[in-house]
């Protein structure tokens, strides 16, 4: 009788979770990532993938809304004001982090969404042409013997490219000149024939370029070198604080949705991301999974946030 006891009491605490997982009804309807950019944009590839993997695995459709526009805020702040019972969920960007220093916007990201799982970054890269200097260091001491008289391309005013350069600028004590342009492409195209010398950017879109010597790779923006160029270091290994993050890719709930929901979307966000056709899929697009717990995702977040608002600030830079 006693072994019986035993096994009762074993078989309860194995069947405890699924219990309570019945016993709050989730999912019991689809569920909704909205992303704030593009069809077949980065972020919506992160999106697909792992709404597809979830939806195999939780008995309920994931489905991807696309819902561009003001820099993921739209997306954003529909996600803030939805339910918080996670069916509506947020596939967030490093934009979510810099918008509050730049907009008026009509919530709080920090509080009105609740951190769920960081779940991946692309490398950035400070691309030169080959005329420019050929390393950071020897980048910084031509740029303090002539202050603005080396200049870098942005995609745009109030751009994340924009911001990574008056963030070397205001790590290094240096003084680069900015030159916003109208997207990256017409930067690009400028950067490779010499009008411009320096350009912060998205790895992936000039490693073409580089392998072709067309351009030169000064330091990468990440955790981790590119292991598709080996010998350029990362902005960080040479001394240039801040860099050590790449434009990461998140997932985000509405600020009130229970500790346990946003842990059991955390748990499937770290699942996905361990899969080796997530991973195969992600490097095909130099996306680097990530993951970790909520609390680490948040803290992230706010360190992220400080950081943009304390660029935006010192540069004085007004939003287009």
């Amino acid at each position: 009788m006693r072994q019986n006891k035993v096994y009762t009491l074993a078989a309860l605490v194995f069947l405890m979770p699924y219990c309570a997982q019945a016993q709050s009804g989730f999912p019991s309807k689809p569920l909704h990532i909205l992303v704030g950019f593009p069809a077949a944009s980065t972020a919506d590839i992160v999106a697909r993938q792992l709404a597809g993997k979830m939806s195999e695995s939780i008995g309920q459709q994931v489905l991807v809304e696309n819902r561009a526009g003001a820099g993921s805020s739209i997306a954003a702040e529909a996600v803030a004001r939805a339910g918080a019972d996670g069916h509506t969920l947020l596939l967030s960007t490093i934009a979510n982090s810099i918008n509050p220093s730049l907009f008026k916007v009509s919530f709080d990201f920090q509080k009105d969404l609740a951190a769920v799982a960081l779940l991946a970054e692309t490398p950035g890269l400070l691309a030169a042409h080959p005329s420019a200097p050929p390393s950071v260091k020897d980048l910084i001491a031509q740029a303090r013997a002539n202050p603005g008289g080396l200049s870098y391309a942005s995609a745009g005013t109030g751009t994340v490219t924009h911001l990574y350069g008056e963030l070397f600028n205001l790590a290094t004590g240096v003084k680069l000149a900015h030159v916003p342009y109208k997207g990256s492409g017409q930067a690009q195209i400028d950067l490779m024939a010499g009008h411009i010398k320096l350009l912060f950017t998205p790895a992936a879109s000039v490693l073409g370029p580089i392998k072709a010597g067309k351009l030169i790779a000064l330091g990468s923006i990440g955790r981790d070198p590119l292991a598709s160029l080996p010998g350029v270091p990362t902005l960080a290994a040479v001394g240039v604080a801040g860099f050590d993050a790449g434009l990461w890719f998140g997932l985000n709930a509405p600020g009130a949705t229970p500790r346990a929901l946003v842990e059991r979307l955390n748990q499937e966000a770290q699942r996905v991301l361990a899969l080796p056709d997530v991973r195969k899929q992600f490097a095909s697009q130099a996306l680097q999974p990530i993951g970790g717990s909520s609390e680490s995702f948040a803290t992230f977040i706010r360190q992220e946030t400080e950081k943009w608002a304390r660029v935006v600030k010192a540069a004085d830079i007004k939003a287009e």
